[in-house]
């Protein structure tokens, strides 16, 4: 795996008071490689000249906020595969659903604390190397899963994740209702699947999943951007194996899908 210090950053951020409280939070992690850019319209131009591994964003910039510019490079080919780490007070977690769904690696408050930093920091190296995960039972490159999200970004952001581990045999499905239909035609080792969805949510799928004698073994993750709401604490109740935030760490999907496949 690369060290941080081969990282290169983009940092977005408006004020200079923050860019340097930034730069040298970085610094200590080991990362030199920091450009800057104080909006989203300079950041778009600089990722033209200068390929970022990270990109370090303020919620709140001069021409909009990060969820915009977040969507925008996702949606781009050229920039879709740069990862995101957001650093603000910003605590109304609607407001931050749209970034959770795009795959972002951290949401750090302010002020952050080192620890957390170096979390994000080895998420993104853990990322940019291919490490196939090592299951007893299965070959990955053999697995098949089924992934249901309605976000197309986060499809995208799991499927990457998922192909850095080496399962590359993945479907997907926008909603509960089309994966039951997919569920009927072909054979799954894995059920990766969202909380909220339109016509049939992630808990009507498990639990569907689970009174269907054919498909009642599958595995069932949820990877819900709401894991730690009172609403989700009794979901294994309803047949998920393993739940995890939308805000996640490879390490942390590696770890609850050797917990739940072996």
């Amino acid at each position: 795996m690369p060290s941080s210090e081969e990282l290169s950053i983009l940092l977005v951020e408006p004020s200079s008071t923050q860019q340097k409280i930034i730069q040298r939070a970085l610094a200590e992690t080991g990362i030199r490689d920091v450009r800057f850019a104080d909006s989203i319209k300079s950041a778009i131009n600089a990722v033209k000249d200068y390929e970022p591994d990270l990109i370090v964003s303020a919620m709140y910039l001069p021409d909009g906020e990060a969820d915009t510019m977040v969507t925008m490079m996702k949606k781009h080919p050229d920039t879709e595969h740069i990862h995101f780490m957001i650093v603000s007070s910003e605590r109304d977690r609607s407001h931050l659903e749209t970034l959770r769904q795009a795959g972002v690696i951290a949401i750090l408050p302010k002020p952050f604390e080192m620890k957390d930093l170096q979390r994000a920091i080895n998420a993104t190296l853990d990322l940019s190397v291919e490490q196939e995960i090592d299951l007893e039972l299965l070959d990955p490159h053999e697995m098949s899963v089924l992934l249901v999200d309605d976000s197309k970004l986060a499809q995208k952001h799991i499927t990457r994740v998922l192909e850095t581990m080496g399962i590359i045999n993945i479907d997907v499905a926008a909603n509960g209702a089309d994966a039951i239909r997919l569920l009927q035609d072909a054979d799954y080792d894995l059920v990766i699947t969202d909380y909220n969805m339109p016509e049939m949510d992630g808990k009507e799928l498990a639990h569907t999943i689970r009174m269907t004698e054919s498909i009642s073994h599958i595995p069932v993750l949820m990877v819900a951007s709401n894991a730690d709401q009172p609403q989700l604490a009794n979901i294994t109740q309803e047949g998920v194996d393993a739940i995890c935030d939308k805000v996640f760490e490879p390490e942390t999907l590696r770890r609850l899908l050797h917990n739940i496949l072996d």
